[in-house]
This record gives C-alpha cells, sequence and structure tokens, in this order.
C-alpha cells in the first residue's frame, strides 16, 4: 500500500473519478491522501469531496511541491497552461502519470527535465474496476515508480506494461474494444426479443453470455479458437452462426474495426504533435 504517499489530480472528469473510487475502495492509498485540482467546476469538486471525503483545490490553492506522485487528467488543449504550472514547481523526486490522450512521453520530457513520467491508459472499464490499462514509462521511471503506477491502476482493473509504440494498437483493441462488444450485444439483444424472450431478460443473458465467455478464456480453459471449435460441433447451430458471420463479412469486419481504430488513434497522434510544435 502506499499510505504515505500525496497523490493529486489535475482534473475532474469520469476518468479521474473512476481512478480516486478504486484507489480508495482497494485502500492502496487513503482518502485524505487523495486530492484534486480543477480548473473551474467547483460544483465538480464540491461532489467529490462529498462522496468521497478527500481534498479538493481550485487553481490558485494548490502547492504542487507537496505530492509525491501528479495525475494529469486534462484534454490535450488545456495541456501546455498545466506544463507551465508545473515546470517551475515540481522537482524530479515526484512521479507524473499522465491520462490524457495521444500526448507522447516525449513531449513531457522534452519540457520537464529528468522528470519521471508514465504514460497511462486505461480503457471505460474502469469505471467498473474491470479496466484494461496499458502502461507506458519515460526513461527517468525507476522500479519504484513503475510498481507505484502499477499499484494504483491495478485498483481497477489489470495493468499491462507495453512500449509507446504499441499505444495505437492497444487502442485499437481495449481502448475501442468494449464499443464492439456493445455492438454486438445490441444485435443480439435485438434479435432475442425479435424471437419471444421476455425483454427485461433478455440484456442479462446477453451480457452474461459474453462475460461467462471471456471468463473461460481467462481461466485458460483454452484459447479462442480452441474454445469456439468445441462450441461449433459439425453441422450444428453454432457452426451454422458462424458460416452466417463469415458469409457477412462480420469476422472481416472485426479485423477491420480494429485497424481503421488503430490508424485513426495514429492519425490524431500526429495531428496533436503537429499542433504543439
Amino acid at each position: 500500500m502506499l499510505t504515505n504517499q500525496k497523490i493529486l489530480f489535475i482534473g475532474a472528469g469520469p476518468m479521474s473519478e473512476a481512478i480516486i473510487s478504486g484507489i480508495i475502495q482497494s485502500s492502496v492509498i487513503p482518502a485524505q491522501q487523495i486530492y484534486v485540482q480543477n480548473r473551474s467546476n467547483t460544483a465538480r469538486l464540491k461532489e467529490l469531496q462529498k462522496k468521497y471525503q478527500i481534498h479538493v483545490y481550485n487553481e490558485k490553492d494548490v502547492h504542487l511541491t507537496e505530492f509525491n506522485i501528479i495525475v494529469l487528467a486534462v484534454q490535450p488543449k488545456n495541456i501546455e497552461e498545466i506544463i507551465n504550472q508545473l515546470k517551475n514547481t515540481i522537482h524530479t523526486n515526484q512521479l507524473i502519470l499522465s491520462i490524457i490522450t495521444s500526448m507522447n512521453i516525449d513531449y513531457f520530457e522534452e519540457r520537464l527535465m529528468k522528470q519521471p513520467i508514465i504514460r497511462v491508459m486505461p480503457n471505460t472499464s474502469s469505471m467498473v474496476c474491470e479496466s484494461a490499462t496499458a502502461m507506458a514509462v519515460g526513461k527517468y521511471t525507476n522500479n519504484h515508480h513503475i510498481e507505484m503506477s502499477k499499484m494504483i491502476f491495478r485498483s481497477i482493473g489489470e495493468v499491462y506494461t507495453i512500449a509507446e509504440k504499441h499505444m495505437d494498437i492497444f487502442t485499437g483493441i481495449a481502448g475501442s474494444g468494449p464499443a464492439y462488444f456493445y455492438a454486438l450485444m445490441e444485435q443480439m439483444e435485438s434479435v432475442a426479443i425479435e424471437g419471444g424472450l421476455p425483454k427485461q431478460q433478455v440484456r442479462s443473458i446477453v451480457a452474461q453470455t459474453i462475460l461467462g465467455a471471456a471468463r473461460m478464456v481467462l481461466g485458460n480453459n483454452g484459447s479462442p479458437e480452441t474454445l469456439r471449435k468445441n462450441v461449433a460441433a459439425p453441422n450444428g447451430p453454432t457452426e451454422a452462426g458462424l458460416v452466417a458471420l463469415e458469409s457477412f463479412g462480420g469476422l472481416k469486419a472485426i479485423k477491420e474495426a480494429v485497424k481503421n481504430t488503430t490508424k485513426r488513434s495514429i492519425e490524431i497522434n500526429e495531428e496533436i504533435e503537429k499542433s504543439y510544435i
């Protein structure tokens, strides 16, 4: 546990709240050691303070040198202002965790000299502590920084350390992946309701089906390929469904969806990088 660490979240959006909730539920850092700074939304700060019994700051009150860990959770358009706030006050013993979309580690290391930086990408399932979170480490981090970051983000799910160059494909799989499953669930629900299943039961049935399938894989009961073949008996209903998926381009569409998401993530990164050159 990180009971002696003080952590500051710059930004009070839903992702900050998800991480704060996970930290408190798992007792990684005590609530009295958690602080949030927000630029203007006083009502949001009061809401978080009341709900989690944490400390909140407006922009003028915060003293950055007090914190061991600073989490950057703002929109890319606001990052220059935040960097100016940081660079003249922080010291090299402080760990910066960036969850800002499409902002590379190099950007921070060029402006915050020899600062330990870890770029982190949780996905939307962090809201229920089931995130798949990617973590890429900067050149000035050490094992202590990495372990602290893992402890924080394990409170909202699983953590995977990857090279930063793989962040875009991670976006294609884990960042956007939940949307693919939601789209699949929509279609399955629609057919189930048309087939006469009670509407109030359908969502639970479909969700449990997908959840159970995922747990089979995570439980080392076989690879997705092996498990698929086990379910799809020759000339059976499952095989008929898989044939339809193939015939209508469904299987290829899944691959293309991941490729398109990855491609667009790369394009957005390049657009943001150009805007700060």
